[in-house]
């Protein structure tokens, strides 16, 4: 089984891709799959701003487009002039980890910006959460 610390490097690196000439904010992911594939994603920004594109989604949308439905965990980095600092999913990207994950089992894990980590379970960032269940 993939390590957090394995994982929150496979973000770091994804980190290093980001296209964020606008805000400078750089963000990378590593999803790991119920298969045991990792899937990376950065963020995309685009001078429309609202065609920019989330790291998390970038990992998710390639992962679903590979065939993959089920997920484990996502590790985040991200930060200022592509530093890092805490970050975590933005609401739009929770309620796609929604679509696809079992709030009480995937892990978000989030490197905080001091060398170490801080891991949630997604119920306890998106409660009460509106699912494919709720249809």
């Amino acid at each position: 089984m993939m390590d957090d610390k394995t994982l929150l490097e496979r973000a770091r690196d994804a980190r290093e891709r980001a296209y964020a000439p606008y805000s400078g904010f750089c963000v990378g992911v590593a999803l790991l799959s119920r298969s045991g594939e990792i899937y990376t994603g950065c963020n995309v920004e685009n001078a429309s701003y609202g065609a920019t594109n989330c790291a998390e989604r970038t990992a998710f949308f390639k992962a679903v487009s590979e065939g993959e439905r089920e997920f484990s965990r996502i590790a985040i980095v991200g930060g200022s002039g592509c530093g890092t600092a805490c970050c975590p999913p933005c609401g739009i990207c929770r309620q796609v980890m929604r679509e696809f994950c079992n709030p009480d089992e995937f892990y978000i894990v989030l490197e905080d910006g001091d060398g170490g980590m801080k891991k949630f379970l997604l119920r306890d960032l998106l409660p009460e959460g509106f699912g494919p269940e709720n249809l």
